[in-house]
């Protein structure tokens, strides 16, 4: 039997969300409010908006300035909002049409590439599974697959419709892969170590990027709910791209800041394997996301990992006895494995304890 959908849930007319789907009062973005119009009422402090366009400049100064604040958005906030970062506007709409085509798609025909994680198959259509400290459900259906290296992909897990899906997908992964090297590359310099440092250690030509489209539906109580919990991404960098719905937060100096909405826009976060190889110089950032009473969001996230075989550790360059090194040196499958484990660790905590509460 299929798994119940989120949009499924979303469409059957129902006013209140299952008691799965609701996290604990602390989880809760009850301050968030977002009005009709898809904006948000704070207008406060904003995650840094960084104009790329002379990246490839001729002029060292302009580059220079760019690369400093890369690196203080990457230092201060681990995520920021790149303008002018080479990907055409037409390109990212194809690409938006092609994703949204195919969540338009009746649910069972999205199930003919449903994923199965019982079974080892991670890539396709799935929902997310419970496995956070509160044991609750997050207010998403998805679409994952491997996209780069090109020689590694498995084709029969990608959509075949819409028709221009993967043409505009392939096209897509190639201009991410070229701005991967330029991230890369702008915070090797500036901790003093070769341009291509990191990007050599994360595997190089056999680095990986893992495409997710979130599709997060209307929620009649998105008060209560979230569409994903509070986390750091595990990958080194990851690259989203959003349809203009608003809903990302990243916490900052004690409170949670909603992302603006800024057409043309590409959001860069500083993954765990770039603070690790910084030794914490740069910042993999805690956010999630929010999920909307009035409309559908949509996002296209890229994460780029080294291999699972890859030792990642705090590089030597950036380490020495004033600055001993803050993580341990693991391969990615253990960083991974550590994360998933930890997260298992305190459901299995936070159930024990719920259960030993309602005994007592």
């Amino acid at each position: 039997m299929a798994p119940a959908r989120v949009e499924s849930l979303a469409l059957s007319g129902l006013s209140a969300i299952p008691a799965e789907y609701v996290r604990p009062v602390e989880e809760r973005p009850t301050e968030c409010v977002f009005n009709l119009k898809g904006g948000v009422e704070d207008e406060g402090t904003q995650i840094p908006v960084v104009d790329v366009a002379g990246w490839d400049s001729a002029d060292e100064e302009i580059k220079k300035e760019i690369g400093r604040q890369v690196a203080e958005a990457s230092r201060e906030w681990g995520v920021m909002q790149l303008l002018n970062h080479g990907i055409s506007e037409i390109l990212i709409e194809r690409l938006q049409a092609a994703g949204k085509a195919f969540f338009d798609l009746p649910v069972e025909e999205k199930e003919k590439y449903a994923n199965d994680h019982a079974a080892g198959k991670i890539a396709g259509y799935g929902s997310k599974l419970a496995n956070n400290a509160s044991g609750q459900l997050e207010w998403e259906d998805y679409y994952f697959h491997l996209l780069w290296p090109e020689q590694r992909r498995d084709m029969t897990t990608w959509p075949k419709h819409p028709q221009e899906y993967i043409e505009v997908t392939d096209a897509y992964g190639r201009e991410i892969r070229k701005l991967v090297t330029k991230m890369l590359g702008t915070l090797s310099l500036d901790l003093g170590v070769e341009e291509d440092r990191m990007e050599r250690v994360l595997g190089g030509e056999n680095l990986e990027m893992q495409l997710k489209i979130n599709y997060y539906p209307r929620c009649p109580q998105p008060e209560l709910a979230l569409g994903v919990e509070a986390h750091t991404d595990i990958s080194a960098l990851t690259f989203l791209l959003h349809n203009m719905v608003p809903g990302l937060q990243l916490y900052k100096d004690g409170k949670w800041v909603t992302a603006k909405c800024i057409p043309g826009a590409l959001l860069v976060h500083i993954g765990d394997q770039v603070e690790i190889l910084s030794n914490g110089q740069f910042k993999s950032g805690l956010h999630r996301g929010l999920v909307n009473k009035e409309k559908v969001r949509i996002s296209w996230a890229v994460f780029c990992d080294p291999p699972k075989d890859a030792l990642i550790g705090p590089m030597k360059e950036v380490v020495d006895e004033k600055n001993p090194p803050l993580f341990p040196a693991k391969t990615f499958q253990q960083h991974t494995d550590h994360k998933l484990f930890k997260k298992a660790q305190a459901q299995a905590e936070a159930q024990a304890t719920k259960k030993l509460n309602q005994s007592t």
